[in-house]
């Protein structure tokens, strides 16, 4: 199972914009050095409220 990591804004959208360029969780999450569990998270979050945004 993997593991939550915290990251900041920047990181977030470092992974928001990979995912626009259509690539796998994988293949942002490898070179990243995160979980793919982390980034999956980032990325359903970005989906369901339209922001990168950590804190309300």
């Amino acid at each position: 199972m993997g593991h939550y990591q915290e990251l900041s804004e920047f990181e977030c959208g470092t992974v928001i914009g990979c995912h626009l360029c259509n690539k796998s969780i994988r293949e942002i999450s490898f070179p990243l050095n995160i979980p793919q569990s982390t980034g999956s998270s980032i990325i359903t979050k970005w989906r369901q409220l339209g922001t990168t945004a950590t804190q309300p």
